[in-house]
């Protein structure tokens, strides 16, 4: 809740992140439906969120905030 509006924040808000050092703003609440937000396959992308790496598992459950550092990335498969 927004202690100075008395206003619970709406799911439609902006937030602003970093994205491979760009500004970027979204209405995405977790690194999932941010991914989602940009066209791309989940398996065709590796993402990082402030420095740490996010399985694709965890993206769901993995919330995004204001101000967030988001790094993507190809991902490395072979054996």
């Amino acid at each position: 809740m927004n202690t100075a509006t008395g206003t619970a924040p709406t799911d439609t808000a902006m937030i602003t992140l970093f994205v491979n050092g760009s500004q970027q703003t979204t209405t995405a609440r977790t690194l999932a439906q941010w991914v989602e937000q940009q066209g791309k396959l989940p398996q065709a992308v590796a993402t990082a969120l402030n420095s740490q790496f996010v399985p694709r598992s965890l993206r769901a459950s993995q919330t995004l905030a204001e101000g967030d550092a988001l790094v993507t990335f190809q991902p490395i498969e072979g054996g």
